[in-house]
Order: structure tokens, then C-alpha cells, then sequence
């Protein structure tokens, strides 16, 4: 459901979100932590900085930070940059874009299941997300907040090994 770009932004946020130093991580040190190819992931990054997720400073003592608290980061946030969901999608047997008024046999079933995904990233926070991973900077879960990962995001493999 997400593109490759999509995921390694999604993962380099979740390793900032998780950053306990003071100083902002380089996207050299992203990259190797993610093992993804730096370049690459220096343009994600720099999207992410456009689209106001992070912010980024040039220098020795520059690199990458979280430009919106944890608990208020949304997934949709930051996937919005890499993944269109609001365009029309191509029909899945069909070799078109999707017709909705003339829908192929699996039309009803796979639009519920996008429809579901994009409530879901709207809805979960990076903190949500990483509440069981251990301690988000600036984030603190109320008693109250439970997440079974297993239903959060049953469709999307958002970490590979």
C-alpha cells in the first residue's frame, strides 16, 4: 500500500522520533542506521523539510529534526509528500483508471480496504506507533491510550528486516 520512498520516510521519521541526543541526526547517519542509499534518502528527507515535517540545517552541526511534536505527527502527514491517495487509482482487473460507476467485481471490496488504510494513517501518530518501542523525546502516552499493533496497520509492512 505505501511505496518504497513512502516507507523510508516513514522509518527515518520513526528513528528521529526515537533520537534521545541533542543534536540533530545527519542524513548520512540515517541512512546507515536505515540501510538505506544515502542519496536517495537525503531526497526524502529534503521532502519531508518542504513539506514541514522536519526541519533540516545545512553546517557541522546541521542535519535532520522533528518539526512536529511526536504525539501530534500523523502517518498521512508523512506519506502525503510520496503517495497520492486521493488520485484515481487503476482499476485492479481492468487495465483503465477505476470506474466507479461502472465497477469491475472487485471494486466494493478493495475501495473499503484503501478507504480503510487512509482513516488508519490519518488516525495514528508516530507516538502511537512507537508506544511500545520504548521512549519518544517530548512524548508522554496517557494511562488510558492502549494500541494493539496487530490491528493498527494489518495491511502495511512498514519495517523490513
Amino acid at each position: 500500500m505505501l511505496s518504497a520512498t513512502a516507507e523510508h520516510a516513514l522509518r527515518a521519521v520513526l528513528l528521529l522520533a526515537r533520537h534521545d541526543g541533542p543534536k540533530a541526526l545527519s542524513a548520512d547517519a540515517i541512512a546507515a542506521e536505515l540501510g538505506a542509499p544515502r542519496n536517495y534518502l537525503a531526497k526524502t528527507l529534503n521532502a519531508l523539510a518542504k513539506a514541514g515535517v522536519v526541519h533540516s540545517a545545512r553546517g557541522a552541526a546541521g542535519g535532520f529534526t522533528l518539526a512536529i511534536p511526536p504525539g501530534q505527527l500523523t502517518l498521512a502527514r508523512i506519506i502525503a509528500p510520496f503517495d497520492d491517495h486521493a488520485r484515481t487509482p487503476a482499476c485492479l482487473l481492468r487495465s483503465r483508471s477505476c470506474d466507479p460507476l461502472n465497477p469491475c467485481a472487485v471494486h466494493a471490496r478493495w475501495t473499503a480496504i484503501v478507504g480503510h488504510a487512509a482513516v488508519r494513517f490519518e488516525q495514528t501518530t508516530i507516538a502511537e506507533l512507537l508506544v511500545e518501542a520504548g521512549p519518544v523525546r517530548g512524548y508522554v502516552p496517557s494511562a488510558a491510550m492502549t494500541v494493539d499493533l496487530g490491528t493498527l496497520l494489518p495491511q502495511v509492512s512498514l519495517m523490513r528486516a
